[in-house]
Formats: C-alpha cells, sequence, structure tokens
C-alpha cells in the first residue's frame, strides 16, 4: 500500500505537506505552553511578592494596635500612655526594614509586571 503512496506524486506531496502542518503545529502548541509556564511564573512571583507584602504589612500593623488597646483595656493613666508611645529604638528598625521590604518586593513585582507587558506588546506587534 506503501509503494503505491510513494508513486503518487501528488500523494507524496500531500503527504509530506501534512507532516510539514503536523510538524509546525506540534512546535506552535509547545511555544504557547512555554509562554503560558512563563506568564504563570511571573504572576506567582508578583502575587507572592504581594502576598508576602501584605502579611508583614498587616501582622506588623495589627501587633502595634493590640498592644496599644491592651493599654487601654488595663485602664493606664495618661502618663503612662505618653511614655510607652515613644518609640524605641528596635521598634524603629523594625519598622525601617519593614518599609525597605515592602520597596524591595513592590520594585520586584514592578519589575515582573513591566518585563510582562513589554513581551506583550513586542508580541502583539508582531503578529
Amino acid at each position: 500500500m506503501e509503494l503505491l503512496e510513494t508513486q503518487d506524486p501528488e500523494k507524496k506531496k500531500l503527504i509530506e505537506s501534512s507532516l510539514r502542518h503536523k510538524q509546525e503545529m506540534e512546535r506552535e502548541v509547545k511555544d504557547i505552553s512555554d509562554r503560558s509556564e512563563k506568564m504563570l511564573k511571573n504572576a506567582l512571583i508578583i502575587g507572592g511578592a504581594l502576598a508576602l507584602t501584605y502579611v508583614v504589612v498587616s501582622q506588623l500593623s495589627s501587633s502595634k494596635t493590640k498592644k496599644k488597646k491592651a493599654k487601654r483595656s488595663k485602664n493606664v493613666s495618661v502618663e503612662d500612655d505618653e511614655e510607652d508611645e515613644t518609640p524605641s529604638v528596635f521598634s524603629q528598625m523594625g519598622d525601617k526594614l519593614v518599609s525597605t521590604a515592602t520597596v524591595f518586593l513592590l520594585d520586584l513585582a514592578k519589575e515582573k509586571l513591566s518585563d510582562y507587558l513589554q513581551n506583550k506588546k513586542t508580541k502583539d506587534e508582531n503578529s
């Protein structure tokens, strides 16, 4: 049967064309899956950075409000509140560290997002 197919030049051309199209489609599917995997990784990195920033900020801000509420519930005098509200060196360092980490993570997320948008823009222009 293959002998008959290879003897007919038109069938041979059609079979070769079919194989080329199949290989091209497989290559395109692989490219699409690679691009979508890369986009998913970038989205996970950006989402993780934002989630981590949110958790850190919410944990640090909630611990301060809990302390203040606990102090008020014990009916501490006004003078004691004024003395305790002055931030210590460690809390100032912690605040500075949190703000620096937040800026770093947001900058990383911004870079990843701009890379993603730039790649998408160039791919749209090429299409």
